[in-house]
């Protein structure tokens, strides 16, 4: 009997020692990343796998780190407007988006998914594209740990600078550059908005020629942009209830 309880003794101080490692080895890189800036991102790696793997050697990442600073209030008023409206709000779930996908999804083919900005940011740095239960998981656990660790202001900044425009074209200097030969700083009201509008599936939706879905979503997105009260209210984007850090 004492054998029995010394094996689930260490059995039990095992696990809790792995759990603590698994849960220190996620932590930390989140802990950096809310002061370093992520040269590259897991789904970078995995476009520049896949395009190898298809025996494309030409592929390379477009990417550029832009200071939230130096990206003009646009397109993180665009991007907020179309993906993600109650961003400064929540923590990490949008729980009534997520209602309203699963009943979508109930009774149609297409699949209509909820993920807020921060979800996204979790989900391109840190993990790989799918849909199992797993890797939303994972998704869920370190979104958590994004909101708990990073101010909104940081969140967003990533998210600005690794999400895809365009194939191979990562981020908001990337983007500017090659569809508007312009700089993030100096996109205007329009062209934030057809990049907004070109995110949920930026490799058939296209920012250099939009179609008409694309500027049917930009005009939605304009006036989406105009109802959130404009570019004031990325400086109160810290300022709802818990959220100064």
């Amino acid at each position: 009997m004492a054998q029995k309880k010394s094996f689930f003794s260490r059995l039990a101080w095992a696990l809790l020692g792995s759990a603590a490692f698994c849960i220190l080895a996620t932590l930390l890189p989140v802990l950096v990343l809310r002061w370093v800036n992520p040269p590259y991102t897991a789904f970078m790696a995995e476009s520049q796998i896949a395009a190898w793997s298809k025996g494309d050697r030409s592929y390379a990442a477009r990417h550029q780190w832009a200071e939230l600073d130096h990206i003009s209030a646009n397109l993180p008023l665009a991007v907020v407007a179309s993906e993600d409206q109650k961003f400064p709000e929540h923590w990490g779930f949008d729980v009534e988006a997520i209602e309203k996908a699963y009943e979508l999804n109930r009774h149609s083919h297409r699949v209509h998914g909820a993920s807020t900005i921060s979800q996204q940011v979790a989900k391109n740095l840190f993990l790989w594209s799918g849909r199992s239960y797993v890797r939303k998981a994972l998704e869920a656990y370190f979104t958590l740990l994004i909101e708990a660790c990073w101010p909104k202001r940081r969140i967003l900044e990533v998210y600005l600078n690794i999400a895809e425009f365009g194939g191979g074209i990562y981020g908001a200097e990337a983007a500017a550059q090659r569809y508007f030969h312009t700089t993030a700083a100096k996109l205007s009201r329009g062209d934030a908005a057809v990049l907004a509008a070109v995110l949920p599936n930026p490799l058939l939706l296209s920012a250099a020629a939009p179609s008409a879905y694309v500027q049917s979503r930009r005009d939605w997105i304009l006036g989406q942009m105009q109802a959130l009260g404009g570019a004031e209210m990325l400086d109160e984007i810290d300022a709802y209830p818990g959220r100064r850090r």
